[in-house]
Formats: structure tokens, C-alpha cells, sequence
């Protein structure tokens, strides 16, 4: 009777151990060692960061590995905010010869999101007006990444050709009253492609910003004769509205870098003006002859983004960690990478409750490690620039969860 007295309470002594252990394991998961960057909050060291219940819980110099279930050892890589990519094409389907509208030239978010640090991703366009309502029951809401949308002007969306052409169709008001019956999803007004002398468009897009109260992100060009890019930045938007594609070269519009290699000082004024400068890469809007003496003579972007659909996926751009890389290459440093698509980016679209680490905010981190070595980087010609850094992304977390993990960092051991 003893002995049985014994093994019972020898084993309701593990029992309430076991529960005591679990008890005092607070976080749900523990990033441990790796290089914080975290701009908003002005973090740049080896730290510490728990997460519980999909939020950050705490960042600090030391916390410790027993007080979390999964731990995750970070040590020699950086850890930053989930990336942003404020300009890419996603509102992907099946309809023929609708260019980036329901259409096969756009790319389903998760297979281009997770592997590259990016938590959110904001459709650049491909859907209007009058089919936000499919992207969202087809895109957005089917999506693991985080999905928000630039609204097209044009109310059919970025189907391409003619359609894009369509003044009749470039409506403020409607575009208005969809991006403020969708707050959540619809972050900005797009205008592109538009090929006529003619601001209209740019004036209806603007129009539509102001009256949603959200930014604008233009892509210029195509213009026949061209439109001025100083009368653009200087005169038609606002300050804190984005001009995308900063350093490409193409038909229709006056590129940044002038003939004679140097950046129009009209562009340093708009800059300052509180214009935003986006990347844009894609297939055919980043040139190395606009971007290495644009980052010698001082003009950096605010925001690096992708242009991400199936004409640019596999090219010069391949992915924002490709894109980021390209940068490190042209003299930034990793902490100015991150701040542009993080940070900076999150303030761009005004959507600051994404793109930093806070204490309470949502768990997405993107773990990156920088390689160092001999590296090859192609711009839209196939123009070729040889760079010694390269970052990849080793883990992604979104809302507290592994949604990509290259190296099995958050795993363990088969056998144990």
C-alpha cells in the first residue's frame, strides 16, 4: 500500500512539474542572437525577441531559452521586420489578354512571398473599381500573405492595350468610394501605361488620392510627345504620393540621370518636397546607367519594391531580396535595405502598424543572412554588374507563424 502510495505521488510530482514547466514558458516562440534591425524603434545589435499569441512580446539583450516552446537560434544572421513589397502584380486568373487584371501575366502571392522575407504584399494596380470585388474573393482572401491593393483609375483595372486608355473610365469619385468601402485591403490610387499628352489621368488619380485620403503611385511614361517629369514631381503630386520605376529609361519619359550622367537637380527637389521614390524593378524600368551614378551623386530610393509578375520573375529582378542585394552593392548598407522595405515602406502606404517590431505589434520577421562572395547582378537590358554581398532569406514569420524556413532553423532534429 505504501509502495503504490509512492508511485503515485512520484508521479503526480512529474505531473505537476511538467504543468509548472509549461506554465513558465510564456512565448511561443524565442528568436535568439541574431542581429536586430528594427528602424522605427532605433535597433541596430544582437537582441532577443519573443513571440506569443502571433504579437511581439518583447525585444531585449537576454531572454531566457527556457521561458519559450520553440527556440529559434539566430546567431550570424540578421532579423528584421517581414518586408514589405509595395509594388507588385498579383491579381492572377485566367482571363485572355487581360495583361495584369484576373489575367496570366500575374503571379499568385504565396509562391513569391514567404521565400523572400515578404509578409505583405500590395497588388500595384490590377484590379479597378469595378473588379476590386474579385480580387478580393480570389486573390486577397485565398492568400496567406497579407494582400493590399493600389486601385487602378482606370475602373476595369490594368487589363493592358486600349482599356487603359479609356478617359470615360477614370472615375474619382467611384474609385474613391471602393478604396474607402475597403480600408483595410485598399491602400492607394495607380495610374499607368497611359500613352496620350494629356494630364488628365494623373489629375483624376490625384483626385481620387484626395478624396480617399490615400497615396498615389504613378508610373510615367509612354506619353507621346512626352509629359514633364519636373512639372509631374513639382506641380501634379502630392507630398507623400510615389513615383515608381525611379531608375529606368523608357520611351516617353524623361529618365532621373540626364545625358551627361548627372540627376536633374529638379529630382532632389522633389525628394525633398516629400515625393516618394519607389524601385519598381520588373522586366523593363531598372537600368544600371540610371542607378549606379543616381546612388553616386546622392539620390537614393525611399522604398525598394519589385514589380513582380511573370514578365520579370525570372529576369534582373528575380526577387526584393535580388533587388535589396543590388543596392548593398551600389553602396548601401543592409540597414538601409531594410529600412526600405520595411519601415519606410509601411510608412509609404500608411499601413504603420506593419514594418517594425514594437511590443504588441504583429509577430512578422523575416530572418536574412548576408553571404559575402564573388556575385553577378543583371539589370532590364541584361547589363551586368559584379557585386561581392548577397542577402538570402533563411526564415519567414507571419503572425507569429514559420511560414518559410530554408535550413530547418525553427525544426528539430529528426531523430530526437
Amino acid at each position: 500500500m505504501k509502495r503504490q502510495n509512492y508511485k503515485f505521488w512520484l508521479a503526480s510530482g512529474f505531473f505537476l512539474v511538467g504543468i509548472a514547466f509549461a506554465m513558465s514558458q510564456e512565448y511561443d516562440m524565442l528568436i535568439n542572437d541574431g542581429h536586430v534591425v528594427d528602424v522605427k524603434n532605433d535597433i541596430d545589435k544582437v537582441m532577443d525577441v519573443a513571440i506569443k499569441d502571433g504579437k511581439i512580446a518583447k525585444v531585449a539583450a537576454r531572454i531566457p531559452e527556457n521561458s519559450s516552446k520553440t527556440v529559434i537560434q539566430a546567431k550570424g544572421f540578421y532579423v528584421a521586420p517581414g518586408l514589405l513589397d509595395i509594388h507588385s502584380h498579383n491579381f492572377h486568373g485566367t482571363e485572355p489578354n487581360a495583361y495584369l487584371s484576373n489575367s496570366f501575366s500575374a503571379l499568385p502571392p504565396d509562391g513569391f512571398s514567404f521565400p523572400n522575407g515578404v509578409t505583405t504584399i500590395v497588388d500595384c494596380g490590377g484590379p479597378g473599381w469595378r473588379n476590386f470585388q474579385q480580387f478580393k474573393d480570389q486573390v486577397i482572401d485565398r492568400s496567406k500573405t497579407r494582400v493590399l491593393a493600389f486601385l487602378n483609375i482606370v475602373g476595369s483595372g490594368m487589363k493592358g492595350g486600349a482599356i487603359e486608355q479609356n478617359l470615360n473610365d477614370m472615375d474619382p469619385k467611384l474609385t474613391a468610394m471602393v478604396a474607402k468601402q475597403f480600408p483595410k485591403e485598399v491602400i492607394g490610387v495607380k495610374l499607368a501605361h497611359y500613352s496620350g499628352h494629356d494630364w488628365t489621368p494623373t489629375e483624376r488619380a490625384v483626385e481620387a488620392g484626395r478624396l480617399a485620403d490615400i497615396p498615389v503611385m504613378i508610373d510615367f511614361g509612354h506619353a507621346d510627345p512626352e509629359l514633364s517629369i519636373k512639372t509631374l514631381f513639382l506641380e501634379k503630386l502630392r507630398p507623400g504620393d510615389m513615383f515608381t520605376h525611379a531608375y529606368g529609361h523608357v520611351d516617353g519619359r524623361m529618365p532621373v540621370v540626364d545625358d551627361n550622367g548627372k540627376v536633374n537637380d529638379f529630382v532632389f527637389e522633389a525628394q525633398k518636397r516629400g515625393i516618394i521614390f519607389d524601385v519598381g524593378h520588373g522586366g523593363g524600368s531598372f537600368r544600371f546607367d540610371q542607378a549606379v551614378p543616381s546612388m553616386e551623386q546622392g539620390f537614393e530610393p525611399n522604398t525598394i519594391s519589385t514589380d513582380l509578375h511573370t514578365g520579370s520573375m525570372n529576369g534582373g529582378m528575380k526577387n526584393i531580396i535580388n533587388v535589396m542585394s543590388k543596392f548593398l552593392n551600389m553602396g548601401m548598407t543592409v540597414q538601409d535595405v531594410i529600412e526600405r522595405t520595411t519601415w519606410n515602406a509601411s510608412k509609404a502606404i500608411k499601413r504603420t502598424d506593419l514594418g517594425h517590431l514594437s511590443e504588441g505589434a504583429v509577430a512578422d520577421v523575416a530572418v536574412l543572412n548576408l553571404r559575402n562572395g564573388d556575385f553577378g547582378f543583371i539589370d532590364v537590358r541584361k547589363k551586368k554588374m559584379k557585386g561581392d554581398k548577397k542577402l538570402e532569406c533563411e526564415l519567414t514569420i507571419k503572425d507569429g507563424n514559420v511560414m518559410y524556413d530554408l535550413n530547418g532553423l525553427a525544426s528539430k532534429p529528426w531523430n530526437e
